[in-house]
């Protein structure tokens, strides 16, 4: 009888990418996946370090596991991702019930490690930083994501060492994967049916490996006849290159929407992050792209309340958004992260950064309304990804990554479809399938 795993996991699209390639590699020693975590002879937690917290949710978390399998037999418990390197031998000696910790850059590792600890009984922790061989053996083992959207992480770990960022100390340093590795990959999603692909990196855009670079791979994974958008996340303004920004003027596929998180419109703020860009770099790329394609959109990031943030740098936050209209983006207050510099600087009154975050979240809010507002009685294209819950419409997404509701089929999943659309609010739009040009299905 198999054995079954159940994987939980937490923060970013590469932790998906990375629970899904877990789950392809522990299919050769005998495990199945099981979304009835009850039944679980495994329970793997792929965690992420960078919101608030994050030790104390997988504690939590851990504390959870062990109700539910008071009265059952143990599963092997694995903790995996960033917490778990960040945290490696800690986790061990503070929670008994863990067996495992193995860190994002060890999951090559992971079969050989469970076996270890099923004969040895001994708890094990794997956190070395090795990229290289980690994707080397994920290469022979094939990717068998089988959605209309697929990740498809080609580089990983991050040399910028902003001030409040844990990523360099969890991920390592900046690795780009082989080109015709993430080629090869490409293809198999293509063949397993995806018709879009989303390429991930925590510097994206700082993909260098030989003489290509993003903007390569991009014009060759548009190559693939059956596959219908491309997008890319997360990228750096450091790293916007004019090669990658002549992409949106060549590519067929790519998508109009470019997420490039600026943290803070405030030059003075910036520098003291160690963002190694400046607002007028960030306007530069802006104008570029608008100058290209006027219907390009942007969203961000935004750190609030970072320490010495004063009223002027807020009111500059402020100005870019309303110059950048960006349409959907995330902001948060600024929470230090152990081991990083910002670590120990002093923090502004949180009252005032709850005040300004609510400002800054207030004004994002109403761009995103005044966008999807703006689509009302328009046509666009939905690229298909499910039925909804209740199985009587479909669910896709807008060029601009925009959730859709309308009244299509089962049939048609994976298809891009004309879409009017009738109403919205600040996440979805709601429309009608266009059969043609003289024809609509009410």
């Amino acid at each position: 009888m198999a054995q079954k795993i159940f994987i939980k996991t937490f923060g970013c699209q590469m932790n998906e990418y990375d629970s899904n390639r877990i789950y392809d590699s522990v299919k050769k020693i005998g495990f199945q996946k099981t979304k009835n975590y009850e039944d679980a002879s495994c329970y793997l937690l792929n965690t992420c370090h960078i919101r608030d917290k994050a030790k104390e949710k997988v504690y939590h978390e851990i504390g959870r596991v062990k109700k539910i399998f008071r009265s059952k037999q143990k599963p092997l418990v694995i903790v995996a991702g960033c917490v778990a390197q960040a945290e490696n031998q800690e986790m061990l000696k503070r929670e008994p019930y863990i067996d495992l910790v193995i860190g994002p850059q060890s999951y090559h590792k992971i079969n050989d490690t469970i076996l270890n600890h099923i004969e040895k009984k001994k708890k094990i922790e794997e956190t070395e930083f090795d990229a290289i061989s980690k994707f080397e053996y994920l290469q022979k083992i094939k990717n068998e994501s089988k959605g209309v959207s697929s990740f498809l992480t080609i580089q990983e770990g991050c040399d910028k060492f902003c001030h409040f960022c844990v990523v360099p100390y969890t991920r390592g340093p900046e690795y780009s994967r082989p080109f015709k590795q993430i080629i090869d990959e490409a293809k198999n999603l293509v063949d397993n049916g995806a018709q879009e692909i989303i390429l991930l990196g925590q510097n994206v855009n700082a993909y260098s490996n030989e003489e290509y670079r993003l903007s390569n791979l991009i014009l060759e994974i548009e190559k693939f006849s059956e596959l219908k958008r491309i997008r890319y996340t997360t990228s750096h303004p450091r790293d916007m290159s004019d090669d990658l920004i002549e992409v949106y003027k060549n590519s067929k596929k790519l998508m109009p929407l470019v997420h490039l998180p600026v943290q803070s419109g405030s030059n003075k703020i910036l520098n003291l992050m160690n963002r190694k860009h400046s607002i007028s770099d960030y306007y530069k790329i802006y104008d570029k792209l608008k100058k290209i394609n006027s219907n390009i959109e942007f969203s961000s990031d935004f750190i609030i309340g970072y320490p010495g943030e004063e009223e002027k740098d807020f009111q500059d936050t402020l100005q870019l958004i309303k110059r950048i209209k960006f349409i959907n983006s995330y902001s948060f207050i600024f929470s230090p992260r152990p081991g990083t510099v910002a670590a120990d600087l002093k923090l502004i009154d949180k009252k005032i950064s709850i005040e300004r975050l609510e400002v800054i979240q207030n004004l994002l809010f109403k761009n995103q309304t005044n966008m999807n507002k703006s689509l009302e009685n328009k046509k666009i294209n939905v690229l298909v990804e499910n039925l909804t819950d209740d199985q009587t419409q479909v669910f896709g997404r807008s060029e601009y990554m925009t959730s859709v509701i309308f009244n299509g089929k089962k049939e048609d999943i994976g298809k891009i479809m004309s879409v009017k659309i009738n109403k919205s609010n600040r996440s979805t739009l709601f429309g009608e399938l266009i059969v043609n040009s003289n024809q609509k299905v009410a």
